[in-house]
């Protein structure tokens, strides 16, 4: 069946307006409807409350929005950006950070996977060291019982991707950033290793730059893992209230009170 430009454009916009329209009987969009019918119900009963209804209401929406998502989680990921050449950086050791691991279940070449972030970060990090030939130190423990070892199930991936063992260190005992740092400051000494390459997503490289130069490191920033784009084009389906958008939102304010807990606590 032949289907003409414009015929393509419609099914198109039907598409995008089905998507529009399914956000709001879906959560959060469905919670974003029932506190609007209850600010107007309260409407009669105390103005005041309704109005701190909808103002919350308002809040909330354009939390769940990518139009906000993609301005905030911009920021705090470009306040990195990679050396334009990471040749002539003078690294000699490049630090990957671990954010996650699942226990017990099947991988290609084991037990045990890496969740989406740090899979991301790992395979920058592999690109890097087939560039610059230096060691790979992982950091990152076992934050919870029934989480996985997230530097040795890192090592064993980096094996399989063809990184020689002995460019391969291990640090096990961190689990969150700060110990990150610090676990790495003294493995980092040790080996006489002086120009780190920090490797970690994008947004959360603020905090860990933060973390390692508390510790006396001058680490160089490689961030990766990036969510948005550097220069995001308006669409209307980004004003629909989507889960993805809530939780891209709430891991920046996570990552600004965590920052200001390292800036004045040291943890």
């Amino acid at each position: 069946m032949y289907y003409n430009s414009n015929t393509i454009e419609r099914v198109i916009f039907l598409i995008y307006f089905l998507k529009f329209g399914a956000s709001w009987i879906l959560p959060p969009g469905i919670f974003i409807i029932f506190l609007l019918v209850l600010g107007v119900k309260l409407f009669k009963i105390d103005r005041k409350i309704s109005a701190a209804v909808f103002f919350f209401t308002i809040i909330f929406y354009l939390l769940c929005t990518s139009l906000v998502a993609e301005k905030f989680m911009g920021w705090l990921e470009e306040m990195h950006t990679p050396p334009a050449q990471v040749e002539t950086s003078g690294a000699d050791v490049i630090v990957l950070l671990g954010g996650g691991a699942i226990s017990e279940v099947p991988d290609v070449d084991g037990v045990g996977a890496l969740c989406a972030s740090p899979a991301n970060r790992l395979l920058t990090a592999v690109r890097l060291q087939k560039m610059l030939n230096v060691p790979i130190l992982i950091s990152g423990g076992q934050v919870y019982s029934d989480s996985g070892a997230e530097a040795e199930i890192s090592a064993r991936v980096l094996k399989s991707l063809g990184v020689p063992e002995e460019k391969i260190l291990t640090e096990t005992k961190s689990v969150n950033t700060t110990q990150n740092a610090l676990y790495c400051a003294k493995i980092l000494r040790e080996k006489n290793f002086v120009k780190p390459l920090l490797v970690t997503s994008a947004f959360h490289m603020n905090r860990a730059m933060l973390a390692f130069n508390l510790n006396r490191l001058k680490p160089t920033a490689y961030p990766t893992d990036f969510t948005v784009a550097h220069n995001p084009t308006f669409h209307y389906t980004k004003l629909r209230p989507q889960a993805e958008a809530l939780l891209l939102n709430v891991t920046v304010l996570q990552e600004l009170l965590r920052t200001c807990v390292t800036e004045v606590f040291g943890v």
